[in-house]
């Protein structure tokens, strides 16, 4: 599901001018609600409920759905087209706002944050892969890396240098200078990816990344999507109807009727 908001790249959880941690607040790293939450949950949905109109009918989407996602996890949420999953990944990005419940960030209620704050916040831990890939092709391989560090306030030899070694980890160094309509779908992701990891967000939001590739591009473009996330630590949910994506997740959720149960994670399925 192609998405409008792919031009709100974010920052890095790490020092650099107008960042917090550089010395005074950013608008992108708001006081957390709750500073004591604990270290291993890096997002809390609870109870989350949406729903639209549909003429004169009002459609249930989510129905009192929670979710909870530990540090460092790759999630897959399993569903059909239509099952509620891209407008879940909305709400947990803040692109939308939920009619009830609450997601919770790294301690932050986003669901507190006015429009502008929310997307600051998206900007500064958020990375987004789409089916669709959303390259900008009026921008080379690199500068599309190197975009979400320009809106982030990376200097040019460090913006440079990443996109350069992020392009290096999914085998597209020798591309740098081409642009996106030159490459193939599977080359067009692996930029993807690597756009999102560069800056090294808190957590990533995967929209149907396998959904434009064949089977073996597609198994190749997560392997190299699973691997990058864990060097970088970033955390990682992703909505598909693909199961083969099954063999990369900590834990995998079914969609159904509004709200998910668990499949399990990777160590009961070896065991069954």
């Amino acid at each position: 599901m192609t998405n409008p908001h792919i031009t709100e790249p974010r920052i890095p959880d790490k020092p650099y001018p107008g960042n917090s941690r550089a010395g005074k607040p950013h608008p992108g790293n708001p006081q957390p609600d709750n500073p004591h939450a604990g270290n291993h949950t890096i997002l809390n949905a609870d109870s989350l409920v949406k729903s639209y109109k549909e003429g004169e009918k009002e459609r249930m989407v989510l129905d009192h759905l929670s979710l909870s996602v530990a540090q460092d996890d790759m999630v897959v949420l399993l569903g059909r087209s239509g099952s509620g999953k891209s407008t879940l990944l909305n709400l947990l990005s803040g692109i939308d706002r939920p009619d009830k419940g609450s997601v919770t960030i790294s301690g932050h209620n986003i669901t507190r944050l006015d429009e502008k704050q929310r997307t600051l916040f998206r900007r500064a831990h958020i990375g987004f892969v789409f089916q669709s890939f959303n390259l900008i092709p009026t921008l080379t391989v690199l500068e599309n890396i190197m975009l979400p560090m320009e809106l982030n306030g990376f200097g040019d030899r460090r913006k440079h240098d990443a996109a350069r070694n992020y392009l290096d980890e999914v085998g597209l160094l020798d591309r740098s200078d081409t642009y996106p309509d030159r490459l193939s779908g599977g080359e067009q992701q692996r930029v993807a990816i690597a756009r999102a990891v560069a800056h090294e967000p808190r957590l990533i939001l995967a929209d149907e990344p396998t959904g434009n590739l064949d089977y073996k591009t597609g198994s190749h473009v997560t392997g190299i999507f699973h691997q990058l996330a864990k060097k970088t630590g970033s955390t990682v949910i992703i909505a598909t109807h693909d199961q083969n994506m099954r063999r990369f997740a900590d834990h995998i959720y079914l969609f159904n009727e509004g709200t998910i149960h668990s499949a399990g994670d990777m160590s009961e399925q070896a065991d069954a």
